[in-house]
């Protein structure tokens, strides 16, 4: 039994069902299950009474959640006062090389006004680590885009951009209103070296092979100026001079998130996540 699995018990306590607890932790539903039926193991006793129209709290879940909800506080408390003991404190937020800065520049302003003594770093990641460094614990939260394997990973969506292809100016689509995958099937697309996330290479990669292997955005811009490969895009990204982006008809939209560790979350990342949600409801989705 630990905290977290506490917290994922009190939230369907409190939702008295699993898909309205997954939505409020930021999760899934199946991992969740997984989590209260391993709990309820380990304790040795049924903490719901299971229906199709929702849960219910068994004798056990009622002492429990009363129980959890002190500890949770009491770890909530715990963490304040440590923090208040450490000082002002640091944050280290992982970015990618792409559009995040639109949402990072009002972000970092609010973050600053509530938090004016922290000391942010910021570790720019390039393509091949869409986790930016989370996964490998070099930073605390970060500013990315899915999909990639979030196993251990929260996210929580800020923005959704509609995706484009990008392709030389010259190039006989180019002039487009819209071009459809099947289109480029004889096309060589920029590829990401081995041992990348293969959710993130499936998606960006765009299905294509044959291309160049790249790791920056520059080395993908570079590839399709001088080789005419051809790439994705988020179609409010500005690109350079002899390169066009055309609407990709049948591409799912590019998700930016801001995404933690499940296993660690500071009061300045719980901040900075509850910050980062705030401005995504003020800031209009791309066109």
């Amino acid at each position: 039994m630990d905290l977290r699995s506490l917290r994922y018990f009190v939230a369907i306590a409190e939702e008295r069902h699993f898909g309205r607890a997954a939505a409020r932790l930021h999760m899934t539903q199946p991992p969740l299950s997984r989590a209260i039926k391993q709990l309820e193991t380990d304790l040795g006793a049924a903490l719901l009474d299971r229906s199709p129209s929702g849960v219910a709290l068994t004798a056990a879940g009622t002492a429990l959640y009363d129980e959890a909800r002190t500890l949770l506080e009491a770890a909530d408390q715990a963490r304040a006062k440590v923090a208040a003991a450490a000082g002002p404190g640091t944050l280290t937020l992982g970015t990618l090389a792409d559009s995040s800065e639109p949402v990072g520049i009002r972000l970092a302003s609010e973050f600053r006004k509530r938090h004016p003594g922290v000391r942010i770093s910021v570790r720019e990641a390039d393509l091949t680590d869409p986790t930016t460094g989370l996964r490998a614990g070099l930073v605390d939260v970060a500013l990315t885009r899915i999909p990639f394997d979030t196993n251990g990973i929260r996210t929580r969506v800020l923005r959704s951009d509609p995706m484009g292809v990008v392709l030389r100016a010259d190039d006989p689509l180019a002039g487009r209103d819209e071009v459809r995958r099947e289109e480029l099937a004889d096309r060589a697309w920029f590829r990401f070296p081995d041992g990348t996330d293969p959710q993130w290479q499936a998606f960006w990669s765009g299905g294509g092979a044959g291309g160049p292997v790249v790791r920056t955005v520059h080395e993908c811009l570079q590839a399709v100026l001088w080789n005419g490969t051809v790439g994705l895009a988020p179609l409010a990204h500005s690109l350079p001079e002899g390169v066009a982006t055309v609407p990709l008809a049948d591409c799912p939209p590019s998700r930016l998130v801001v995404a933690w560790r499940e296993d660690s979350t500071p009061p300045l990342v719980r901040s900075f996540v509850e910050l980062a949600g705030l401005e995504h409801r003020e800031t209009p989705a791309n066109p």
